[in-house]
């Protein structure tokens, strides 16, 4: 299982894919909004999206798990 992580800290604007979705390595997962810029958070491997750990409007850490995908 690969984690997904922030890079930084940020507002979790949007989720732009569900669980049990297909994804390419880099597809973007969900987007931060931080100091009015938006950051995609990608993942880093091909594979299914299996968890994911955050809600929309939530407030996330640097470093911290938002997904979890399963590699193909």
């Amino acid at each position: 299982m690969a984690e997904v992580k922030a890079e930084l800290v940020g507002n979790l604007w949007k989720i732009v894919t569900e669980v049990g979705q297909q994804v390419e390595e880099d597809d973007t997962l969900m987007i931060l909004e931080s100091m009015k810029m938006e950051i995609p958070i990608t993942t880093p491997v091909t594979g299914v999206v299996k968890e994911i750990l955050v809600s929309e409007g939530e407030v996330v850490q640097e470093g911290q798990t938002v997904a979890i995908v399963e590699p193909a």
